[in-house]
This record gives C-alpha cells, sequence and structure tokens, in this order.
C-alpha cells in the first residue's frame, strides 16, 4: 500500500513539475521567460520622444482611462465573454498599444467623435491608381479564390503578395519591399493604425467574418474604405475586432503549435502587436518537433503586460 501511495505522490509531482497537459495540449506558463524587457524598436522610442512624453507618462495615462471609464470596462467584460476569452488579454492588447505607439485620449467619447470624423471622408485601398479590388482580382491570385472565410481569403492574398508583388517588377510596373497593408491599407502614411484597439485596416478586414458571426456587425468591405476606418475606429466595434484577433491567436497556437496561451496575456498581447499568428505558431510547432519544448516568448510591449499583470487585473 505505502508503494502504491509513493507512486501516486511521485506522479502528482511530474504533473506539478513538468510542462502541464491538457489533452495533448503543452499549457504555456504564466509570467514572462525575460527577466528584463526586451528592446524597446527605436520606432516607437523616436515616436513617444516626439510627444514630449515617457512609457511611463503613457502607460499611465491608459491605465487611468480604464479605471475612470466603468462603461468601457463593462464592454471589454461582455466582449470577452462572448469571444470566450478572459478580459486581460483585450486589457492588455489595449494598454500595450497606447503605451508604445500612440498616447490614448482621456475619454471614450473622444474615440466616437474621432470615428464619426471618419464616416464621410472618401478615400479608397489602392496604390498607384490601382484599387485593392482591382489588384486581387490579377490572375495571380486565382489560388485565394476557393478560400472559406475573411482570414484565410486575405491572407491568401497577403501570402500572393510577399511571394510574387513585394520587392518585385510584375508586368512593368514596380511595386515596394514592404508590407501589403503597408501599401494598400493605410492611404493617409505608412504604418497609421486608428481607434482603441490601434488596428489596421488589413487585420480587420481578415477577422470580419468572425466579427459579424459573433458581434452581429456589418461585414466589411474592401470596396468600401470609409467604413473599414469607421469600423475599427468605432470603441465597441473596435473592441470586437480586438477580442477575435485575440481568439484567433489563442485557437491557431492550440491547432498548430499545440500550446495552450490562454493562460498569458504577455504571450497573446504580443501577438497582437506583431501579427501573423498562423505562421509563428507553425514556426514553433517546427522548433519542437524533435521533442523537447520550447515556449513561446513575450516581446517589449507583452514583457509589460506580464509585468503589470497584476495591477491591470485590479481594473476588473
Amino acid at each position: 500500500m505505502r508503494a502504491i501511495v509513493h507512486m501516486l505522490l511521485i506522479a502528482g509531482m511530474i504533473l506539478v513539475t513538468g510542462p502541464a497537459m491538457a489533452d495533448g495540449i503543452r499549457v504555456v506558463p504564466a509570467g514572462n521567460r525575460y527577466q528584463e524587457q526586451p528592446n524597446v524598436p527605436g520606432a516607437s522610442l523616436r515616436r513617444t520622444k516626439a510627444g514630449k512624453t515617457s512609457f511611463d507618462a503613457k502607460y499611465e495615462k491608459v491605465r487611468n482611462l480604464l479605471a475612470s471609464d466603468g462603461k468601457l470596462m463593462g464592454k471589454i467584460k461582455s466582449t470577452a465573454r462572448a469571444y470566450g476569452i478572459d478580459p486581460i488579454h483585450i486589457v492588455g492588447a489595449i494598454v500595450g498599444e497606447h503605451t508604445y505607439n500612440v498616447d490614448a485620449y482621456d475619454r471614450l467619447q473622444s474615440y466616437y467623435v474621432k470615428a464619426a470624423a471618419y464616416a464621410g471622408d472618401s478615400f479608397r485601398f489602392a496604390y498607384e491608381g490601382e484599387t485593392v479590388a482591382d489588384f486581387v482580382a490579377r490572375p495571380e491570385f486565382s489560388r485565394c479564390a476557393g478560400k472559406k472565410g475573411s482570414y484565410a481569403l486575405w491572407s491568401c492574398r497577403e501570402n500572393v503578395w510577399d511571394a510574387v508583388f513585394r520587392g518585385h517588377t510584375v508586368a512593368g510596373n514596380s511595386y515596394p519591399d514592404n508590407r501589403f497593408s503597408a501599401v494598400f491599407f493605410q492611404p493617409f502614411y505608412a504604418g497609421q493604425t486608428f481607434g482603441l484597439g490601434q488596428l489596421n485596416p488589413l487585420t480587420a478586414l481578415m477577422l470580419t467574418d468572425t466579427v459579424s458571426r459573433v458581434s452581429g456587425y456589418e461585414a466589411l468591405d474592401e470596396k468600401d474604405a470609409a467604413g473599414v476606418y469607421k469600423a475599427i475606429m468605432d470603441p465597441d466595434q473596435s473592441i470586437a475586432y480586438v477580442a477575435a484577433a485575440i481568439r484567433h491567436s489563442i485557437d491557431a497556437y492550440k491547432s498548430i503549435a499545440g500550446m495552450d496561451i490562454s493562460n498569458n496575456p504577455g504571450i497573446t498581447a504580443t501577438l497582437y502587436n506583431v501579427g501573423n499568428p498562423d505562421q509563428r505558431a507553425a514556426a514553433l510547432a517546427a522548433k519542437n518537433n524533435g521533442g523537447g519544448t520550447i515556449w513561446p516568448e513575450e516581446n517589449y510591449y507583452g514583457w509589460l503586460v506580464n509585468d503589470k499583470l497584476a495591477e491591470l487585473k485590479a481594473l476588473l
């Protein structure tokens, strides 16, 4: 009997100390893998310096916005429930964006006003006079025609851009060595994102099927650029798109890399920041193919979220 009890105790210790598993899925441990914050990119440093502020000040500003706006926090919680995620993931993404990319507005109402200002603007997604709708109708994109769902469709189109057009000359036209989203989807200036969730239009188009199905918002159309911008700048819709992006990252890492990242907001925040969760999950799966366990790692943005996690959870 003692031998059996001893064996059970050893088995319990292995379950506690070894990589957590659920149905063959490795559960990513909480917290940061890095003891110190990874380097912040120069662009973020320059942007913050130009605004005559600091990362600490920007963090405090967005944290205070969240702490003082019960209506906003209520929207975050209800949206998180609809997408089956912990609301801390949405909070982490918003905090990261407004700490390192843009300064937060003092009031949620300011985001509504800004969104309304774009509703009547007439602009389009295009490059050198060619709309993106006409561009993706080219034969090079025919392989994407059978893709089901907006995420698969626009991911395929982005992959075709990278493989065929990016930095190349096609049919006598030369194309920039830049991201698809920067070339075709940012008519004001490259790198521009909008709203509470700081989304770019291509990401919104990828996620529109999910947001339409779960939240009931009208599906976005690349031919209606103003409608896309209004959606990602409207706080209600923006939160839905943030949640959809996080949900997709969690699902991608589980199905592709065999890892559950839902207990690590620093990892979901990192993926929200860098994008391309499917490709990153596949790369991680390849690293783990030979045995052993290599965990996903947070970047500077996700590191902050995990470092401030107790403080951010207190907001909920």
